[in-house]
This record gives C-alpha cells, structure tokens and sequence, in this order.
C-alpha cells in the first residue's frame, strides 16, 4: 500500500487524517514499537494534527485486539480420529460452529487420574481423562445443562454445574491403556465415586455416559 503524499495529508483536517493514517498503519501491519511508541512517520504526521493521534492508536490497538480474539476463539484442527464433537452454546470452535477434538487434542487439555470402584466393572480401577470442567473451559461453554450422546445415540442429561475442579472427567483410559467400546470407550464420563458417598447415586449413576462421541451445550 503506498502511504498518501505529504500536502494531501496537511490539508485532509485531523479526522480525515486520523483515519487515513488508522487504515495505512493497519494495512501495514504496523501495531507500534516495543516501547509502545507509533511508528516514527505515523508519529511524526499525527503530531502536527492535534487530536489525530488519538483516533489512531485506538484504532490500532482495537485491530490487535480483534486480531487476538479471533486467534483465542478457535482450536486446532483434529488430526487423529475425531472421537468427542461439542456444539451449541460454545464461543470456541474449530470449524461449522462445533469443536472438535481427537485423543491428542482431548491429552492436550491436561490429563486427570483417579481410581474409582463402579458398579459396571471389578475392584478398583484407574481412570485418566480430561475433567470435563477444563474440557468446558477450553470451548468457553455459556450453558447450564449438557446433552451428551453415546455412538448408539443413547442420551443423557448433565448439568453444568457437576463439572468442578476434582469432579467428573472425560475418561479415555482405565489402568493406563485406551478403552474400546466393549470396555466402555473410547470416551467414558466418569465420576470419582469412591471418593464420596455424593457421588454414589443413581442420580450421578445415571449421568455415567459411555461410548460418548457428542455433546450438546444448553443455555
């Protein structure tokens, strides 16, 4: 882009000018030095405009800020097998409006263990996943209830508020291997339920999902 000659922007009058230089400094690229300072020829003609700076460094900061946002609100995309799709009331996607996420992407959230005794297999195992409350997190969920689906579209309902630091994970692995779908995988919702008695209730029981594959964020 090439900037404006120097009489056009004497007589343009400061908002003129102040806009004329907002758009060459975001064409450009140019956001500021690393002092904070503009640019030096963007400094040097909004000094002769007084009142024009400010419309400028406003409008370069509002650029960069957008530019971040829009680099916050989305994920990579998937790799590997996608294994868990999240929609509805989420402000992170990664394409469609849905977030997607494959083993590496779910590993990559942070991985929790605990061991746990269930009422569908023997003695105590030990479960590792992603909490749901960070797995929530990561998509900037806004709802209060949750619709997860298994692979057979069998359906229940969760609420938001069960996902706690400590609470329920996504579990993808039981003593240290991947689960398949005869054991309950890939993705599994799990509970700690040994480690308290709120937690061993049919209610909780019944939010137990396996074979998880999908997601649905209610307001």
């Amino acid at each position: 882009m090439t900037m404006p000659s120097l009489p056009l922007w004497k007589t343009a009058g400061p908002r003129r000018t102040a806009r004329m230089l907002a758009t060459a400094v975001l064409a450009l690229g140019l956001t500021g030095l690393s002092d904070g300072s503009l640019w030096p020829g963007v400094a040097a003609q909004t000094a002769a405009q007084p009142g024009a700076g400010t419309g400028v460094a406003a409008a370069v900061e509002t650029g960069a800020r957008t530019q971040a946002d829009t680099q916050q609100a989305t994920l990579p995309s998937p790799k590997g097998r996608v294994l868990l799709t999240i929609s509805g009331a989420i402000g992170v996607t990664n394409g469609d409006g849905v977030a997607r996420f494959d083993l590496a992407m779910l590993r990559d959230l942070g991985e929790s263990t605990f061991a746990t005794e269930t009422i569908w297999t023997p003695g105590m195992r030990r479960f590792s996943g992603v909490q749901l409350k960070d797995l929530l997190e990561a998509v900037e969920a806004e709802g209060t209830t949750i619709e997860a689906f298994a692979i057979n579209d069998y359906r229940v309902e969760i609420p938001v508020a069960d996902a706690v630091e400590g609470g329920p994970i996504i579990a993808y692995e039981m003593d240290g291997a991947l689960m398949s779908r005869r054991e309950k995988g890939p993705l599994w919702v799990l509970y700690p339920f040994s480690s308290s008695g709120d937690y061993r209730t049919e209610v909780i029981y019944s939010r137990s999902i396996w074979q998880l594959d999908r997601m649905i964020v209610q307001k």
